[in-house]
């Protein structure tokens, strides 16, 4: 079974019990649990932001997801390279027409890299690029 990457819209629904996609995110965690998944620093790091607007307790919430995936067997968390940042910037400008986000263009590179089709997400600039999304 191929893994499935996993987007900030993602573990911010999980987390945040008044997201829109909050019941969806639930949903494809609990039928998705044994799929492993791909996630970035990157990705973790718009969560973080995310949460840092909720006061101590959303932080430490964050917190406590980005520690807990290091640590879960059915996650991957790909860590920031210089080489992997000035790939994604090159790919960022590449792209003039698109609304893509610089995070978007390292999401969209390590997914084609790594032959991964569907993404729990439901930004549609996933679906641009050629991916699936699951959140929908």
């Amino acid at each position: 079974m191929f893994p499935i990457f996993a987007d900030a819209c993602y573990w911010i629904a999980i987390l945040h019990e008044r997201d829109a996609q909050h019941e969806m995110a639930l949903l494809l965690q609990s039928e998705l649990r044994r799929r492993h998944k791909i996630t970035t620093e990157m990705v973790l790091v718009e969560v973080l932001n995310f949460f840092g607007e909720f006061g101590a307790g959303g932080r430490q919430l964050a917190v406590q997801l980005v520690r807990d995936l290091t640590v879960d067997d059915t996650v991957d968390v790909i860590e920031q390279t210089s080489l992997q940042f000035w790939r994604a910037v090159d790919f960022y400008n590449a792209r003039p027409d698109q609304e893509w986000g610089l995070v978007d263009c390292a999401s969209f590179q390590i997914m084609a890299e790594r032959n991964i089709r569907e993404a729990l997400t439901n930004d549609h600039h996933f679906t641009q690029a050629g991916f699936t999304i699951l959140m929908q």
